[in-house]
Parts: structure tokens; sequence; C-alpha cells
């Protein structure tokens, strides 16, 4: 079946930085967690240290897993936007490379869901 266009689309994408009053949206998926069913989404500010991204944003937000306590940050491996990444815990979020929409991939070792279903 024929196309026609019916003029230029001009929209404004709504979700871009400006809107968020200095924010940045982040997204966070723990991977072979799947209680969480979609990556979750944060508002946070470009110069937010890693390591308080962890302690006051991501600890919260996995809390409710029973997984949650056994997490050991220092051996877990990161993804940024599918590439692999280590982040300086003492740099920014932005100074770390994670800016406006990135997608962050929390890998932790040894931990595979609800009673190890993602086996």
């Amino acid at each position: 079946m024929p196309v026609t266009a019916i003029g230029a689309y001009e929209a404004q994408p709504l979700d871009s930085q400006n809107n968020f009053n200095g924010l940045q949206l982040v997204y966070l998926c723990w991977e072979k967690h799947l209680m969480f069913c979609a990556p979750f989404t944060f508002p946070l500010p470009p110069h937010m240290l890693f390591e308080d991204f962890i302690e006051q944003v991501v600890k919260a937000a996995i809390s409710q897993h029973p997984d949650a306590p056994h997490v050991d940050f220092d051996r877990a491996r990161w993804r940024l936007n599918d590439q692999p990444f280590t982040p300086d815990n003492a740099a920014s979020l932005i100074a770390n490379g994670i800016d406006h929409k990135s997608l962050l991939h929390l890998n932790t070792p040894g931990l595979n869901g609800v009673a190890g279903t993602f086996n």
C-alpha cells in the first residue's frame, strides 16, 4: 500500500534534558533480576558522585529483592550504553560518562535472581 506524506513532522521531544530542571535521566538494569521487569529510571544530578549513586539510589531501589543484601558492589560488573565500563566511585556521573538517558547494566556475579531462577 503506498504511503503519502502529509508534510514535515516537527515534534519536540518532551524528555530532553532541558525539561528536567538540571537533572538527567539515568536508566539502570540489574541483570538476571527480573523481579524488576524493566530498567529503573532515575532523575539525577549530573554531578552526583558514583559512590553516592550506589549508596543513596541503587541500594534503596533494589532493597526489596531477596538478593539485595548479598550484592558486593566491589565485585560488580558494569556496562554503560552496552559497553564494558569500570566506574570511578569518587567521580561524578557525568565525569564517568553517564549522561542524559544513559543505560547502566549491573551484573552481580553469583547472584542469579530469586532462588537462582535465572540459571
